[in-house]
């Protein structure tokens, strides 16, 4: 799933490689922190929190199968 996050966001940014996704595994709960270059970080959450919200809506329905919550994260 981690690879999946940071696919998405590669292709969302204009420094692709200043995208670093960390997975935080708990017991109920899959922590994402997608971390961006600060001129990114409006890319990735969108106008009005779009973008992040549907990356959110895909992790989830993904993560689905694994009986775990998805939580992602976007930090600067």
């Amino acid at each position: 799933m981690k690879e999946f996050v940071e696919f998405i966001a590669k292709h969302l940014v204009d420094n692709p490689d200043a995208v670093e996704v960390t997975e935080v595994d708990g017991d109920r709960t899959i922590v994402y922190e997608l971390r961006v270059s600060p001129d990114d970080l409006g890319k990735v959450i969108g106008k009005e929190g779009r973008t992040a919200r549907s990356i959110r809506t895909l992790l989830a329905a993904a993560s689905a199968k694994s009986g775990k919550r998805a939580l992602l994260e976007i930090l600067e």
